[in-house]
């Protein structure tokens, strides 16, 4: 008779040795290092100084000291804040649109393919943008001057009075010009690059349907550049509410119409640098950079759920 054996058991397997890190592993870190120490060296260290600022008082008797959120408080009952806030967000709600809409005329013209000299016409639109904003301004502030610049001949040739464009009710507008005339060009090299990359085969299909131009605009193009669309509002957001080149620029020239607290940074610029208040000065900015970010979340959000 065979006697049937039992299996033998397995025998244990080895524990797995010790995982050691690899020095590759490291290389990732290694290359990401320099743009940490600079982000954190450019970025985070600044906005946590200013944060440090602002909960601080510099007191004639005493010094400087410790004053809480008391700066803040002081920053939304400022008057002259929320002035210069509600100019540029005007200035925001006008000058935007305009801009935006300009750019993306140009960009439709430019990939209908039907624009004669398109790439001559691409590089003129964008050139201005090239123009530093400085040079821009100076420009721009002499052709707007009454005695001697281009308003001023116009004026001179035709016998009559032209509105001076540097005039408190003028000057805001006036800025506008400049600032559409400068970043025109730059979004509609956005929204051109986004049309560039919309598949061809959507076009035929829609060719086909019979769709004509506009339809294959509301249809076609403008759904597929709405990520484009978002980012350069965002990005016009925010260099909206930064506004402080041009208003400074254009200060000597006309002086009663844009003040030291014109815009919500120059009004930073006068109290650190003019009114040695640099603890409230860090607090305005600190202000004015949660608004900012959250008008740009704002309109971040909208854009992502119409897109939905």
């Amino acid at each position: 008779m065979t006697t049937l054996q039992p299996p033998a058991a397995a025998e244990p397997r080895p524990a797995p040795p010790p995982v050691r890190r690899d020095r590759r592993s490291w290389t990732g870190w290694g290359f990401l290092a320099p743009f940490v120490a600079v982000f954190a060296l450019v970025f985070l260290a600044p906005i946590a100084y200013s944060l440090y600022l602002s909960l601080f008082r510099d007191r004639l008797i005493g010094g400087t000291t410790f004053v809480g959120l008391d700066n803040y408080g002081e920053a939304l009952s400022d008057d002259r804040f929320w002035a210069s806030l509600g100019r540029v967000s005007l200035f925001l709600a006008v000058q935007v649109p305009v801009m935006l809409g300009i750019a993306l005329l140009v960009a439709l013209a430019l990939d209908s393919g039907r624009l004669y000299g398109r790439d001559f016409f691409r590089i003129s639109v964008f050139l201005p943008y090239a123009v530093p904003a400085v040079v821009a301004t100076l420009m721009w502030g002499f052709m707007y001057g009454t005695r001697f610049g281009l308003v001023g001949d116009i004026s001179s040739a035709l016998g009559v009075s032209l509105p001076d464009p540097l005039s408190p009710d003028l000057v805001l507008a006036s800025i506008g010009n400049i600032v559409t005339w400068e970043f025109t060009g730059y979004n509609m090299l956005i929204f051109y690059a986004a049309l560039r990359v919309v598949p061809h085969s959507l076009y035929e299909a829609a060719q086909i349907d019979g769709a004509g131009q506009i339809r294959v605009i509301t249809a076609i193009k403008l759904p597929a550049i709405r990520g484009a669309l978002v980012i350069a509002t965002i990005f016009s957001v925010i260099g909206s509410f930064q506004l402080f080149n041009e208003p400074s620029i254009l200060q000597p020239l006309a002086r009663n119409a844009i003040t030291t607290d014109y815009t919500p940074n120059s009004y930073t610029y006068a109290l650190s640098f003019n009114g040695r208040q640099q603890n409230y000065s860090a607090t305005v900015a600190v202000v004015m950079g949660l608004i900012t970010m959250a008008v740009a979340y704002v309109v971040q959000l909208r854009g992502m759920r119409k897109g939905a």
